[in-house]
């Protein structure tokens, strides 16, 4: 198992939202957001770093470059029990996040609207988001990604239940789902693309 200390949350969905973030503040858990996100844990009365003031840099070309920074991937994805890696880390500042939440942008819903272009659809197409995912279920064995606002429940049930940590075999089955979501998700961008030029 494997202590949850800081957190990351970028949701599209925001069910549950302010309660699982309530709850991880529960556990002193720091949490780091962005945009819509961030407003809404704020008004929910849930303290919060904007990903933007942790890391120097400002959300931008309309938002599509958010997460995309060594603080955030290397917290993400560095090894925690390799020296070299936690050498490195200490270099650049660069400190762990052991929780990633985010859900991706509506992208079947958005093409299933009645005139879609294919320039709202492309601007509907998640960056940040499928590689944060893919980066904590990578790193699975340091930190768990929470795709889905039902897994939110049992999750703050197990880290009461461990005072504060989540379980490997949790985090393992978490990051399974979350590969699974991201492949759905881009096969729903490859069936529309190719919908769209064989028209």
């Amino acid at each position: 198992m494997f202590f949850i200390r800081r957190a990351l949350l970028s949701v599209t969905d925001k069910t549950g939202l302010a309660d699982f973030g309530r709850g991880l503040r529960g556990f002193n858990v720091e949490l780091l957001s962005t945009g819509g996100t961030a407003k809404t844990l704020r008004e929910a009365g849930i303290e919060i770093t904007e990903v933007s003031d942790y890391t120097g840099f400002p959300e931008m070309l309309d938002g599509r470059v958010k997460t995309l920074h060594p603080k955030i991937h290397g917290g993400i994805l560095g090894i925690r029990d390799n020296q070299t890696h936690a050498d490195t880390m200490a270099k650049h500042e660069i400190l762990p996040i052991d929780m990633v939440v985010v859900n991706l942008y509506a992208f079947a819903k958005t093409v299933a609207r009645t005139g879609c272009t294919l320039e709202e659809a492309i601007e509907n197409i998640d960056i940040g988001g499928p590689t944060l995912i893919r980066a904590a279920a990578k790193n699975n064995r340091f930190v768990a990604v929470v795709t889905e606002p039902s897994d939110y429940p049992g999750v703050l049930k197990e880290m009461e239940a461990l005072k504060g940590a989540v379980s490997e075999k949790t985090s393992l089955r978490l990051a399974c789902k979350a590969f699974c979501s991201t492949s759905g998700y881009d096969a729903n961008i490859c069936e529309y693309l190719t919908e769209t030029i064989r028209k």
